[in-house]
């Protein structure tokens, strides 16, 4: 049985990965400090995470990496629908392939 991981976050970013696929991401502040950026399945699945000191570099990550914030975007608001929770922890095929470093940019 998986995890169900709870994100409370609804800013929604995305990065179209392959047709009709995308990869979704939500930035989580953390009790301890920091933030945490939670990878996210078109199914709700959480696949991968990556930890940031602060906000300001988890956006600056994200846009580097070819993430865009879904408010910002009407277009892909009309087309696109985020995953709902609950979010629960599933294997990614490939891995962990953003904080492996294979996808991420630093």
């Amino acid at each position: 049985m998986s995890e169900t991981i709870s994100i409370n976050s609804q800013d929604y970013w995305f990065k179209t990965v392959d047709m009709l696929q995308n990869n979704w991401a939500l930035i989580t502040e953390q009790t301890c400090g920091g933030v945490t950026i939670f990878f996210i399945g078109d199914t709700s699945g959480v696949f991968d995470r990556l930890a940031f000191d602060n906000a300001e570099l988890a956006l600056q990550g994200l846009r580097a990496n070819g993430f865009a914030r879904l408010a910002d975007d009407p277009d892909a608001q009309s087309v696109l629908a985020p995953p709902q929770p609950p979010f629960q922890s599933r294997p990614h095929p490939n891995g962990p392939i953003y904080s492996s470093g294979r996808f991420w940019k630093s």
